[in-house]
């Protein structure tokens, strides 16, 4: 197959795994994409094939914030998503885990823009003045890989791993609040699941809304007022499963929940 080819071939193949809700096998193995640029062509690919059959960008996600995680998957930078509409939920909302393959949590601050940013070389100074408000968020990452046996190129192919999110409804202003400090307790059927704080993302999810920012001009796709930025993990994922009750809890940005069923 040629390169094209091969990037339209893989395309299908995770859109339909996630179409299907069943897994496939590793695309870096079955068809050898391990250049991380060819795995954001297929991203793309899927992208525009969701754009032109009605689907609405609505924000960006950022992945692979923990140093942790990055050396494990062998990289030395975060990977992004693309959020449509259709995946976004409300707080207390009920999620059909039928539609998802293996579905896991993280608790999260979800950053709304409140001005475009159209340049590359965006100052945290701009970034912050763009930020309309803050809330807590729940992302819900899948996998069309089955087991979650990934390469950073398989999850990159597979829109960073990115299926929902929930979002809270009470805005913040990033007014006089150190996100470094801003602390996390995820909790699954009443049990605590999950600690976390702001500086695991990155060292501040500022600096991961900024890295985000950039690389979307460079990429272009640049964010525009509106849009949900979703700056990554504050602490370990949570599987879930149907009959699931999830909360998020943040220090000052107040809490959000969703029910699996």
């Amino acid at each position: 197959m040629t390169d094209k080819a091969q990037i339209e071939a893989v395309a299908s193949v995770i859109a339909e795994a996630r179409r299907l809700a069943r897994p496939c096998c590793p695309i870096s193995e079955r068809f050898g994409i391990t250049r991380i640029e060819d795995a954001y062509a297929v991203q793309e690919l899927n992208t525009q094939r969701i754009l032109d059959t009605g689907g609405r960008l609505v924000g960006r996600k950022i992945g692979l914030t923990s140093v942790a995680v990055q050396q494990q998957l062998g990289v030395d930078q975060p990977d992004f998503g693309m959020l449509f509409a259709d995946m976004e939920y409300l707080d207390g909302a009920e999620i059909d885990a039928s539609k998802l393959i293996a579905p896991k949590a993280e608790g999260e601050i979800a950053f709304v823009l409140g001005k475009d940013i159209n340049h590359a070389d965006v100052t945290m100074a701009e970034l912050m003045s763009s930020v309309e408000y803050v809330l807590p968020a729940l992302e819900i990452v899948d996998s069309a890989i089955e087991n979650w046996k990934i390469t950073i190129t398989d999850t990159v192919a597979d829109n960073a791993s990115a299926a929902s999110y929930v979002l809270g409804k009470n805005p913040t202003r990033l007014n006089n609040l150190d996100l470094t400090l801003e602390g996390m307790v995820l909790n699954k059927n009443r049990q605590l699941a999950a600690m976390g704080v702001g500086a695991a993302c990155l060292g501040n999810p500022l600096d991961a809304c900024l890295w985000l920012a950039r690389t979307m001009v460079n990429v272009g796709r640049p964010l525009q007022a509106g849009d949900v930025l979703l700056s990554g993990a504050l602490g370990p994922m949570v599987p879930v499963q149907a009959g699931d009750h999830l909360q998020l809890r943040l220090t000052r940005l107040g809490e959000v929940s969703c029910q699996f069923v």
